[in-house]
């Protein structure tokens, strides 16, 4: 296999294509930190942070559970247990990953690259998380919480009050999702003796505390549109998410997983993207504070 076709591969096992959930919420928290439009230089490294960051994490997640995925019906045709990659290779890749997040931080801000190794160790610790408690859908939600955080510290070189709002904001939300798309490993789970809260509260125990995190995400995203004082296209946005956030759940609501389709997916990515543009219009009408 070539070169070329290994990196086709790799992104292909990693969902390259996904970063659409994450990056959109570090612009959020980039135009919200700069009230404003923050410079092409920052654009530029926050992109090859998270870049760096979510490719590190998604490779070296399928390297620990390159033995889980292959005894898994639904994953054992991804690249490590279909010896499509090596561990040698990924690793590689991982490698690579970790400098570029490493160094665009150590461009951005001081404290960027200083808080780097606690990023990593959150992304090395929800890896194996799965495997001594159900709570690894809230540690994901903290890794992915990491992108406004992140993108706040570059921008301002300090943390306040709003950045934690939008990363709790995400938090929720990234953990809520996390919870639905793990139904679809239940039984698995509970064959193998992996933790979960699926495999912990069933699907009607899922499906309730699901909603609860989404509802607490909208709430956390309410409070910051009241403590930025944020305008009208923000509050468009946040009713926009609140409703396709409604829409998942009622497409779900008597624990038909059938639902659990690309197309269902995909919609976080446009909630991520809907949040965005509501923070940029307001960026460039005025109405952010």
């Amino acid at each position: 296999m070539t070169v070329c076709a290994r990196v086709r591969v790799f992104l292909e096992m990693i969902k390259f294509s996904h970063t659409i959930f994450a990056l959109p919420f570090a612009f959020t928290g980039a135009l919200l930190a700069a009230g404003g439009l923050p410079t092409l230089p920052q654009v530029g490294w926050i992109v090859c942070a998270m870049v760096g960051a979510r490719t590190a994490a998604m490779g070296l997640n399928r390297v620990i559970d390159a033995e889980i995925d292959a005894r898994n019906p639904r994953t054992s045709g991804r690249a490590i247990p279909a010896g499509l990659l090596s561990r040698g290779a990924v690793l590689f890749f991982i490698a690579l990953s970790v400098l570029l997040m490493l160094f665009a931080a150590r461009m951005l801000n001081p404290l960027c690259l200083y808080l780097s190794p606690v990023a990593l160790g959150f992304i090395l610790l929800y890896s194996y998380c799965k495997r001594f408690t159900a709570l690894a859908h809230v540690v994901l939600g903290i890794c992915l919480s990491g992108a406004p955080l992140g993108a706040w510290i570059a921008i301002r070189g300090d943390l306040e009050l709003p950045a934690f709002l939008l990363a709790l904001a995400v938090l929720f939300w990234v953990a809520g999702f996390d919870i639905l798309y793990a139904l679809q490993d239940l039984d698995f789970d509970r064959q193998s003796g992996l933790h979960s809260i699926p495999s912990k509260l069933g699907v009607t125990g899922s499906l309730w505390t699901a909603r609860l995190f989404h509802l607490a995400a909208c709430g956390f995203l309410a409070a910051l549109h009241l403590t930025m004082n944020l305008g009208p296209f923000f509050l468009v946005g946040l009713v926009a998410t609140c409703g396709m956030l409604l829409y998942e759940h009622w497409l779900l609501r008597r624990g038909n997983l059938d639902c659990l389709d690309a197309a269902f997916f995909n919609m976080n990515g446009y909630i991520s993207v809907t949040l965005f543009l509501a923070t940029l219009f307001d960026t460039l009408t005025g109405g952010a504070a």
